[in-house]
């Protein structure tokens, strides 16, 4: 995983919805890994290009696209942003 790249300034949880499912309906929790950002406990939302500035729910091929984003997204919510722009647009995604 990519957790040795952001340990210094990230802490990484696994939670089951099926097993805490309070929060499911306020962030859309349904897919089948959802990837979320929290500072201070505050969402922090990033702009990825995809129009869902709330959460990654899709898988990341490159585990250094992942710690990028996780830093950006750290160094941004340091600063009291609440949004955050991704190091990587990512609107042509699902374009085939």
């Amino acid at each position: 995983g990519c957790y040795a790249g952001v340990k210094n300034f990230a802490v990484i949880y696994l939670v089951d919805i099926t097993e805490v499912p309070d929060f499911n309906k306020m962030y859309e929790l349904y897919d089948p890994c959802t990837v979320m950002f929290f500072f201070r406990n505050k969402h922090i939302m990033i702009d990825l290009g995809t129009g869902n500035n709330n959460k990654i729910n899709w898988t990341m091929e490159d585990k250094q696209e992942m710690i990028d984003i996780v830093e950006t997204v750290y160094r941004g919510a340091r600063k009291g942003r609440g949004l955050v722009v991704s190091p990587k647009d990512y609107s042509t995604k699902y374009r085939y």
